[in-house]
């Protein structure tokens, strides 16, 4: 079927239960959509899927993928690779179906053995950092996401986006690993300035130095993504 010729209702597998994948599957079943199940490993991913998806079965991955519309592949970046190939290799992939992974430096080329098979490939990533709890379906709200797909299916994941909450961007297939260094760089360089900032204030006995650095390191962050921003998409915000 020509998923844009869908009732709009996706029957979703989620491979995957770690920080992001079942806030994905919480986002899209609060948008209309059917989680028809989990495929996790460990105890804690269980658990976690339990608390973000009540209710939803937990799936081997073929079952999980033979009942499913849309695949959402969440899984550590190296370990994508390996489960598209496998996958193709015991013939699971379907045509028409949707195969969204979530890998920032990756785009839709490691897809590709799905794609052979008739599937269609979708690389979505949330620029956000995930707790994995009910937390992040809030934050999901104007977080952008960064989408590359080939062009006659981009709409699609522009939608995918936009019922979670987000803010769809493009990113070329080229570009994908310098989005995802951008990323990276963003990531640590935060997580370890506020480590070493707060670790000062703790070695000199101030209690809840998170607490009272808090303010100053968002308004800071805040300052200087409106100077990058630049003058034209500052102005609205002080206006």
């Amino acid at each position: 079927m020509n998923p844009q010729q869908r009732s709009g209702r996706l029957g979703i597998g989620i491979i995957g239960a770690g920080h992001v994948g079942p806030v994905l599957g919480a986002a899209l079943a609060g948008a209309g959509h059917a989680i028809v199940g989990v495929a996790a490993v460990s105890e804690a991913s269980r658990e976690r899927a339990e608390a973000m998806l009540p209710g939803v079965p937990f799936l081997e991955i073929p079952d999980l993928i033979e009942r499913s519309e849309l695949v959402i592949l969440a899984v550590p970046t190296d370990q994508l690779r390996s489960l598209v190939e496998g996958l193709a290799a015991t013939k699971a992939w379907q045509p028409g179906q949707l195969v969204v992974h979530t890998a920032a430096g990756f785009g839709i080329e490691v897809l590709a053995p799905a794609l052979a098979a008739g599937a269609i490939p979708l690389a979505v990533h949330p620029a956000m950092a995930f707790t994995g709890s009910s937390i992040d379906i809030a934050r999901l709200a104007g977080t952008y996401f960064a989408v590359t797909a080939p062009g006659p299916v981009l709409p699609i994941g522009q939608a995918l986006v936009v019922e979670m909450g987000g803010e769809p961007v493009i990113v070329a297939e080229r570009d994908r690993a310098a989005y995802a260094e951008a990323v990276e760089t963003a990531t640590s360089f935060s997580s370890s300035i506020v480590d070493q900032a707060t670790g000062i204030l703790a070695s000199i006995g101030m209690t809840a130095p998170g607490r009272v650095l808090g303010p100053l390191v968002r308004s800071s962050v805040e300052n200087a993504l409106l100077r990058a921003a630049g003058p034209d998409d500052a102005l609205p915000l002080g206006s």
